[in-house]
């Protein structure tokens, strides 16, 4: 179960702490590179997080990591960025078997608002003809939807805050093969997407909901585009050190929903959501970017 990174990037102390094959000789092959643009603002935790779910499947896993170039990032150091992230511009005239756009805590912002939305779409569209398959996360989400389809997002009273239900929707979908009836993910937003605007798009497939988070994970006819609305990637401590921070600062926030033990946040949180995360991006790796990758990458456009 290796993912390949940079030697020095945080992630390998923790991951190797944790007993995962950890790759950082760059001499040794890659099956599989995954292209990611991390717009989170704790760029550590990200990364830590979805090196994590993407090594643990038997295929050798790159990794490699992109920030927007018209947003100034604040919670992270530029000597990080510096050693660790490229920007699009940097590679864009490479193919890459899969990509991975996170989500960002812009979701008070119009779209064309955000600062880099310009460059966001520039890189939504170059996907379609240089990777096989893009995995979008949560605001991500919201965005490639927007972008590709013209559905909006819609602003929650209160914030979809905890761990949620969900179950298959279409049980052919590689994307869920191997899980259990009810499976449960993390979700934490304070916008989201209208069923009914999702149902009437025919180029969409709903895959898996919650009766109480809504749509959960989406995909264009073709597979090439994965839409997840939670954060089954999430570190068991992540809703905690949210919940508290929000608190701290006197934002009006409730307890996330079946996360603490009999509700009381004096108790370590339990993580019911591994297992399925580990799962749902093993199936993506192995079924639409490994199995369906053309042997010359720069063919992806033409699949």
């Amino acid at each position: 179960m290796p993912i390949k990174i940079p030697e020095a990037l945080p992630a390998v102390k923790t991951l190797e702490d944790e007993n995962m094959v950890v790759i950082t000789d760059k001499n040794t092959a890659s099956q599989v590179t995954v292209l990611v643009l991390n717009l989170m603002p704790k760029k550590i935790e990200t990364e830590t997080q979805l090196a994590r779910v993407l090594g643990n499947t038997s295929l050798v896993v790159e990794m490699e990591l992109i920030h927007a170039k018209t947003h100034e990032s604040k919670n992270v150091s530029e000597e990080h960025l510096s050693a660790f992230y490229k920007t699009f511009y940097d590679v864009k005239e490479r193919y890459f078997d899969g990509m991975i756009v996170t989500g960002a805590p812009v979701e008070h912002l119009d779209f064309e608002e955000v600062d880099y939305w310009q460059e966001l779409c520039e890189i939504m569209e170059w996907a379609q003809t240089h990777v096989k398959s893009t995995f979008y996360i949560c605001w991500g989400a919201q965005a490639a939807l927007y972008y590709h389809y013209g559905i909006n997002k819609k602003s929650l009273s209160e914030k979809k805050f905890g761990v949620f239900a969900h179950t298959v929707e279409d049980k052919s979908s590689n994307l869920f093969r191997g899980f259990d009836d009810v499976f449960f993910a993390p979700h934490s937003r304070h916008t989201a997407l209208e069923e009914a605007d999702i149902r009437k798009v025919d180029d969409l497939k709903v895959l898996a909901v919650s009766n109480e988070a809504g749509v959960y994970a989406m995909s264009s006819k073709n597979n090439r585009q994965i839409y997840v609305t939670g954060h089954s990637e999430y570190d068991v401590e992540t809703l905690k050190t949210e919940y508290l921070r929000d608190l701290a600062l006197g934002k009006e926030i409730a307890m996330p929903v079946n996360y603490f033990p009999n509700n009381d946040a004096s108790k370590p949180p339990l993580i019911t959501w591994r297992a399925h995360g580990n799962l749902l991006y093993s199936n993506w790796l192995n079924y639409y970017v490994y199995q369906t990758t053309p042997y010359e990458l720069n063919e992806v456009g033409n699949k």
